[in-house]
């Protein structure tokens, strides 16, 4: 009645990993919004900057806040592919998947192991068996 049985202790272990991941992932689409945010407003102020206070006159490259914006918007769109692309595919399932396939080679591996030193033993064994018959055998002559 006092103690916790060791499947709710594993229930309430899965629900804090599902919730910890969840929050990762609002943080990260959080942060994904606020660069949206600073982007857009970057953009325009650089392009209302450019015109209005004249910077960028003296520069070789006439229209440098668009290629500014460029170089920008390339930024934001590797965050965007990073945050719903590479984590859908490289998420939480995935890095449970690679770590069960890395559980069964090592436990293959293992299992190997252990066959070759029972073999070892086994060899062993019967090399010390034949000393014994072979030292036993002449001197019953």
């Amino acid at each position: 009645m006092f103690s916790k049985s060791k499947t709710s202790e594993r229930i309430d272990a899965e629900q804090r990993e599902q919730y910890d991941y969840a929050r990762r992932r609002v943080k990260q689409k959080k942060r994904l919004m606020q660069h949206f945010i600073f982007f857009l407003a970057g953009s325009i102020l650089l392009i209302i900057i450019n015109p209005v206070l004249g910077i960028g006159k003296d520069f070789f490259i006439q229209n440098w806040f668009a290629w500014a914006i460029l170089v920008w918007a390339l930024f934001f769109l590797v965050h965007v592919f990073n945050v719903f692309i590479l984590n859908k595919f490289m998420g939480k399932e995935w890095e449970n998947q690679q770590v069960e396939k890395l559980k069964a080679k090592q436990e293959a591996r293992i299992r190997e192991l252990e066959k070759d030193v029972t073999k070892e033993v086994l060899s062993a064994e019967v090399k010390k068996k034949k000393a014994q018959d072979q030292q036993q055998t002449p001197g019953a002559l």
